[in-house]
Parts: structure tokens; C-alpha cells; sequence
């Protein structure tokens, strides 16, 4: 585990004097089905990005916060890292995308029959976004709303 002294003085400033959002209540819904029947879709704040599909804009102010949905037959080694944050080392998930993107051990867990499905698609979204009342107003709900439509009972939240 890292330590804060390891960011840099620039970085640990950013971080003291973020405004952090508190939610409260948090939003959780009990699963209505067992895990073992349930559709399961992954959804990862690593910036992961498709062969073929735009990284996320560095570019953008407070952060990019589009999707991008990610199909589930998807070789991890072909997921690129597009992850604008130098808070932490990206050499991990550039090495094995399943430490933020863990399709692989999902597979295994629906072959020994402990999840029912995995979801045709996946969604990946850009962490470290400071400017988060956008993600919170559209990508939040254009997510929930695909994976509805999809037939998801559970998203797994990897958060990076």
C-alpha cells in the first residue's frame, strides 16, 4: 500500500485542498436474485479503451466523462490505458488489466457457476475526474440505462 508522502508536493497539495464530495445516504440496492442467476457487467474508472476506440481527452477540464462500453469477448492485452491521473503507477494495470478490469477471474467465477451471466458489454469511464457534476448528471444515469437495457442484475464497481 502507498503512502501519502510518496505523491508529489504538487499532488499532495491538490489532494489536501480538494473539495470532496460526501454522498449520503450511499446508494446500494440489495441484490433481488441470487449472485449464481444473476448478469453481471463490469464497470472500470481505468480509462480502459477498445482496439479501435478514442482514448478519453486529456484535454478536458475537470475530466473526460464519457464512456466507453467495452465487449465482453474483449482480450484484456488489447485494452489500452488511457488513464489521465499520475497519482499512481500505471505499470500494474498496463501489465494486467484485470487488476481494473477483472473480466478473466469473472469468467472463471461463471464457469464454476458462482455468477449466473456475464453481460454482452462492459463500461469503462475516466477516474480522477475533479470536476464530477457532469459524470454525476449524465454518464451515472447513460450508464444505469444501458446495462438496464442490457438486462444487468449487478454492476461491479473497479474503481482506480
Amino acid at each position: 500500500m502507498g503512502s501519502f508522502d510518496e505523491f508529489s508536493l504538487s499532488m499532495r497539495l491538490f489532494l489536501k485542498a480538494y473539495p470532496w464530495r460526501r454522498i449520503d445516504p450511499v446508494p446500494w440496492a440489495p441484490l433481488r436474485k441470487p449472485l449464481a442467476q444473476s448478469r453481471l457487467a463490469l464497470v472500470s474508472s481505468a480509462g480502459f479503451v477498445a482496439p479501435g476506440q478514442p482514448p478519453f481527452d486529456e484535454s478536458v477540464r475537470g475530466g473526460d466523462v464519457s464512456l466507453r462500453d467495452i465487449p465482453a469477448t474483449s482480450d484484456t492485452r488489447t485494452l489500452a490505458d488511457s488513464h489521465r491521473s499520475e497519482s499512481f503507477d500505471h505499470r500494474g494495470i498496463q501489465a494486467d488489466a484485470n487488476l481494473a478490469f477483472p473480466i478473466d477471474r469473472v469468467l472463471e467465477l461463471v464457469a464454476r457457476g458462482r455468477i449466473g451471466a456475464v453481460n454482452r458489454r462492459h463500461l469503462s469511464c475516466m477516474g480522477s475526474i475533479t470536476a464530477p457534476g457532469r459524470l454525476v448528471r449524465d454518464t451515472a444515469p447513460e450508464a444505469a440505462r444501458r446495462l438496464v437495457a442490457d438486462g444487468v442484475d449487478v454492476a461491479l464497481l473497479v474503481p482506480v
